[in-house]
């Protein structure tokens, strides 16, 4: 009886850890759709985000899928961020600066956009 009861926890564990690093296990098993190394090299991509927000969850995914580095920024947390967040304008999260073009909200088309 026990014997199960772990089972069944480890297996539940296993689901949550392969949810929270889907996108870095994606990579390993299709790097097809990896941008060039160049492209990602030369990226400037800062994530202006909070802890909560489902939409910046998949910011962070589909960078980390691309294998895009990034900065991230906690609007609720760090004050000096929250006036940078303003100062461009801010108007909703997340909020996505890639090499200086402004994404508002999750926009997997127009990030790849401003990489190329």
């Amino acid at each position: 009886m026990l014997g199960n009861v772990l089972k069944k926890c480890l297996l539940i564990l296993l689901v949550v850890v392969v949810y929270q690093h889907w996108g870095k296990i994606e990579r390993v098993f299709n790097p097809s759709q990896m941008l060039s190394e160049q492209t990602r090299a030369t990226a400037n991509v800062v994530l202006y985000s909070t802890e909560w927000c489902g939409y910046c969850k998949l910011s962070r995914r589909f960078l980390d899928q691309k294998g895009i580095t990034y900065k991230e920024f906690d609007i609720e947390k760090d004050t000096e961020a929250r006036k940078a967040y303003e100062a461009l304008g801010g108007g909703g999260i997340p909020f996505i600066d890639v090499n200086g073009t402004l994404i508002r909200g999750y926009d997997p088309d127009a990030i790849l956009a401003a990489l190329k």
